[in-house]
């Protein structure tokens, strides 16, 4: 079995809470995964139950809410198989709505696809879908490779160095968005916080106090 489904599967059962309370398991899913103004567990969360499972395992992820945002997220594979990401059409082929999971299998008539994912009956649960609403399967499994960037880094700058400042940083839990490799608003946001939560100065720059202290962290 596939790392993905085994983190996945672990999580079978989970189930929303109807009323005003809400399960906190599910809750932890969109916390973990950078979903901080998520604090319930009825927002739509089939994409954000499969980037927690995805950074459960340091694996590259899509960091958005909307299922297509999967599309293009790792590589497409030549065929499916069970642990594949696979991303469905809801209600329009045409319209920004779609659901994700993770893909178990066909059945015998090839006309539904088995998938594991979140909010598939408002539970973590295995499920069939209609083959024909499949958009597309994603593989992703190669570890994020977490380098730690030689200062300095500042607003405007952009490239590489700055996708690597913006990886280290969402790992750690500093928010910052998509890995874009633009050092923006966000991004100084994010380092602010960090520097502000460890006694640094908080400048928004990325220098070598900030170094030290993402390296103490990662080894902690």
């Amino acid at each position: 079995m596939s790392k993905l489904l085994q983190v996945a599967f672990k999580e079978l059962g989970q189930t929303e809470i109807p009323g005003t309370d809400h399960n906190p398991r599910i809750v932890t899913y969109a916390e973990q995964s950078n979903f901080p103004g998520i604090k319930d567990d009825e927002t739509p969360w089939c994409s954000i139950f499969v980037n927690f499972c995805c950074d459960e395992l340091n694996y590259e992820r899509s960091g958005k809410a909307n299922a297509r945002s999967w599309l293009q997220v790792g590589e497409e594979p030549t065929a499916a198989k069970p642990g594949d990401i696979v991303i469905f059409w809801r209600e329009s082929i045409h319209s920004w709505k779609g659901h994700v999971g993770f893909y178990l299998g066909h059945s015998v008539d090839r006309k539904k696809v088995f998938c594991i994912g979140g909010n598939q009956g408002n539970a973590v649960s295995v499920a069939a879908y209609d083959a024909s609403k499949v958009l597309g399967y994603r593989r992703v499994g190669a570890e994020t490779q977490l380098e730690i960037p030689d200062p300095y880094l500042r607003k405007g700058d952009k490239g590489e160095n700055v996708i690597k400042l913006q990886n280290l940083l969402n790992k750690l839990g500093y928010n910052c968005g998509d890995a874009d490799g633009d050092f923006g608003n966000k991004t100084i946001k994010a380092l602010k916080l960090l520097q502000a939560n460890n006694q640094l100065t908080v400048d928004g720059i990325y220098g070598n106090d900030s170094k030290t202290i993402i390296e103490s962290l990662l080894q902690s």
